[in-house]
């Protein structure tokens, strides 16, 4: 029954998922946190962390740890599944739609109907995850609760990112040692 309940909880994932990986982030979040309560708040955040640090596409990596938490490599592979059935289906079903009506305008419509609907899911991740870095679980949003080493790391990389174009995977590590001798140096818990 548990990899049942783990390949539609990956199926709802990847058939909502519209927009790439990150959009994907709050479907999974409502999945694996609220749904079925198999992470907390602070395990799917490095849940996040690690499906970005990986090769591939964050969703899949994302369906893959969650499956093989609950389930070992059996979840793991059903949670990938999961995942993945439903583009399958919608490419293949998509593919034929696309030869038949390309040169129609509601079907450009439909297309661009759903890129703004992809951005708000992404900035809800971005903010629910920002949140969560900058104030800890308990999501209180005050000057006392902000953490201050997590702000300077996220600001130091969002402007190495912006004015030099730094590599993402310089940041993500130079930003981990950064906190890491930061809170060490100065006892910070």
């Amino acid at each position: 029954m548990m990899m049942l309940t783990l390949y539609w909880a990956f199926f709802q994932v990847g058939l909502f998922a519209f927009g790439g990986g990150l959009a994907a982030l709050p479907l999974i979040r409502e999945q694996v946190v609220v749904i079925h309560p198999w992470l907390d708040m602070a395990a799917f955040t490095d849940l996040v962390t690690i499906a970005e640090m990986t090769p591939g596409p964050i969703a899949l990596n994302a369906a893959t740890f969650v499956g093989n938490r609950v389930g070992g490599v059996a979840g793991a592979v059903v949670a990938t599944l999961g995942c993945i059935t439903p583009s399958l289906i919608i490419v293949l079903i998509l593919a034929r739609l696309y030869s038949v009506w390309r040169d129609k305008a509601a079907f450009a419509g439909v297309l661009s109907g759903l890129r703004p609907a992809a951005v708000a899911l992404i900035a809800s991740a971005g903010m629910s995850i920002a949140i969560l870095a900058l104030f800890g679980e308990a999501g209180a949003i005050s000057l006392q609760a902000m953490d201050l080493v997590s702000l300077m790391c996220f600001g130091a990389a969002l402007f190495l990112l912006r004015k030099f174009k730094t590599s993402p995977i310089l940041i993500i590590f130079g930003a981990g040692i950064a906190g890491a001798a930061i809170k060490l140096a100065f006892n910070i818990p």
